[in-house]
């Protein structure tokens, strides 16, 4: 299936979701029910240590992600047919624990959402145990912001 970001931005440079970011983490993140998940294998360069994941790929890991979420909640929400620009306006990322090199998968959901407002959880996946956990606040933004034309 292809992602949302293929799909529905291909032209976004952003570190962490944008598909024309070479140089980027370059998540997929795909519907699945009730939620918006994404595997993803670290590189070697993603380490904060040997064997374990950097805390700061994880947070742009989730952030991207739970935007995305937000993003997806209100194109199902608003019966939108185009990704409406939305940008964090905040985030709190808990490490639960040292998260493995290896692969790992984000769940995202929506929460709560009222107008242009999107609550998001998330939660990194890695050798079978919640490594990680984030909170989020996701809002579409209007024309004049600088984001509202990035895809």
């Amino acid at each position: 299936m292809q992602s949302l970001q293929d799909k529905l931005a291909p032209k976004s440079i952003c570190f962490g979701c944008g598909p024309s970011n070479a140089q980027g983490l370059r998540i997929a993140s795909i519907p699945e029910g009730d939620a918006l998940v994404c595997d993803f294998t670290p590189q070697p360069h993603h380490a904060a240590f040997p064997g374990v994941l950097n805390g700061g790929i994880i947070g742009a890991l989730m952030d991207c992600h739970s935007n995305w979420a937000a993003v997806h909640h209100l194109m199902q929400r608003d019966g939108l047919t185009e990704a409406p620009a939305c940008v964090t306006a905040e985030f709190a990322v808990k490490l639960k624990r040292p998260t493995p090199m290896g692969p790992v998968r984000l769940v995202a959901r929506a929460v709560q959402s009222a107008g242009d407002s999107v609550t998001v959880e998330c939660e990194l996946h890695a050798g079978g145990k919640v490594t990680a956990t984030c909170r989020g606040l996701f809002v579409r933004v209007r024309e004049g912001h600088p984001a509202f034309h990035r895809w």
